[in-house]
């Protein structure tokens, strides 16, 4: 009986052996698969947050480049209309309050209307469409985003900047102007 019960208690300890030795290969998969999957989905998530920013950064170059804010930001902006609108939905609520005020920072929704000497350019003009612009972003030209500040929703705005001399459009370059901004609401 003695042999017996000594062949049950090695079969017992072979047992747990096996059984610890099987809780530290799981421990060990698990050490290295967790931080490889949490480091899989970082990387999906720049690349994702890379491509939708490299969508409206490509229509930001363009913006900057040409125009910073005006004229063709309205072809620009509208194709960035749906992609910085769809960002921001996803990541913030628009609301049309009007007791919240702009700050730097703040992604807001604008129209806008230019004019040089009371006459309203080409391309100066978001049609009533709407356009998202993130303030301190330095997407439109001179101080245009920061006249924008202490503003609220549902507010007009008379915004004055002048365009650079090298602006890249003789009917602007060096040229003040004018735009009659309002601010549709803001993003939180």
């Amino acid at each position: 009986m003695k042999k017996e019960n000594r062949k049950m208690a090695q079969e017992r300890r072979a047992k747990e052996r096996r059984k610890k030795e099987l809780q530290r290969k799981i421990s060990r998969i698990i050490v290295i698969v967790l931080p490889l999957i949490a480091v899989i989905a970082l990387i999906i998530a720049i690349i994702v947050t890379s491509g939708s920013s490299n969508s409206s950064s490509g229509s930001d170059n363009t913006t900057t480049e040409s125009d910073s804010g005006t004229e063709d930001s309205t072809e620009t902006n509208s194709d960035t209309d749906t992609s910085d609108t769809g960002d921001s939905a996803d990541d913030a609520s628009y609301s049309t309050d009007t007791s919240l005020t702009i700050e730097d920072g703040d992604t807001v929704n604008i129209d806008y209307v230019g004019s040089i000497d009371g006459v309203e350019f080409d391309g100066g003009n978001t049609q009533g469409q709407g356009t998202d612009l993130t303030i301190g972003s330095g997407r439109y030209i001179d101080d245009f985003e920061e006249q924008l500040i202490g503003a609220h929703p549902g507010d007009s705005v008379e915004v004055t900047v002048t365009f650079p001399e090298d602006y890249g459009n003789e009917e602007l370059n060096g040229k003040e102007a004018v735009f009659d901004v309002t601010v549709n609401g803001i993003y939180q």
